[in-house]
């Protein structure tokens, strides 16, 4: 998890103490910064990573906080009492799953071609950081669809293929052509642009069944309903669409 991410969970992060600051900065170093023990330079290597001006007296604080014992001196650096770190551990730990989808998402900007892509996916991540399954498996399949439809779009010859076959896989859709992004919004539903896919061989038997079933479950957790969404339904929807579609159609 970036410092970052960390800091938009916590509400009152912009007006918490320095004490609050400080731990929730050696959470973070103990965590994902992979340190054992901390000096003044990594927590004001924090502030600076979030452009705030660190407290004037930060070895001060630091020591206060030995005294309290909330932190513990050890080679002469600190880390997080045991009490301290598992209250942190309770609001801010996350699931290993959570870590590895996380990064997941994170990684795969660079991967993807457009600027709307990047969108669907920090979207996506916030979603499912805060456990709002039902709106991370909507945004995920949004941001595969987005990618189907501009994979198309950008290859003059499987943009062919497509416009060939409409009127072969639906008869009544014959006079349709595509030629722009919003002509698939605006003259197909999502499953008939996923069919006419299949049928014009653009897409493979296993990406198309992909598609299938995460369009299901997207429909589901889209409309209200008593349906439960949880962590590993959002888990098989991230790894499914981004590996076996928006990573496999370059």
């Amino acid at each position: 998890m970036l410092l970052q991410e960390l800091v938009e969970q916590v509400a009152e992060f912009n007006t918490a103490a320095p004490k609050e600051r400080i731990e929730l900065f050696a959470w973070w170093l103990h965590v994902h910064g992979g340190k054992e023990l901390f000096g003044p330079a990594d927590i004001r290597g924090c502030y600076n990573k979030l452009h705030i001006d660190d407290p004037p007296s930060l070895a001060t604080y630091l020591s206060r906080l030995a005294d309290a014992k909330d932190l513990i001196v050890e080679r002469g650096k600190y880390k997080l009492a045991r009490s301290v770190r598992s209250e942190l551990d309770k609001k801010y730990g996350v699931h290993h799953s959570v870590v590895a989808i996380s990064k997941l998402l994170t990684d795969l900007p660079a991967k993807v071609p457009t600027v709307e892509e990047r969108a669907f996916l920090q979207e996506a991540l916030k979603c499912y950081r805060i456990e709002a399954y039902r709106a991370c498996i909507v945004m995920v399949w949004n941001l595969a669809y987005a990618h189907l439809l501009d994979w198309i779009l950008k290859d003059a010859n499987r943009l062919t293929a497509f416009n060939n076959t409409i009127p072969k896989r639906f008869p009544a859709l014959k006079n349709i052509q595509v030629a722009k992004y919003d002509d698939f919004r605006d003259e197909f539903k999502e499953r008939q642009v996923v069919e006419i896919c299949s049928s014009a061989g653009l897409i493979n038997d296993d990406i198309f069944k992909v598609l299938k079933g995460k369009l299901d479950r997207r429909n589901s957790a889209a409309h209200p309903s008593t349906l439960v969404f949880v962590q590993s339904q959002a888990d098989d929807m991230i790894t499914d669409l981004v590996n076996n579609v928006v990573l496999a159609l370059t």
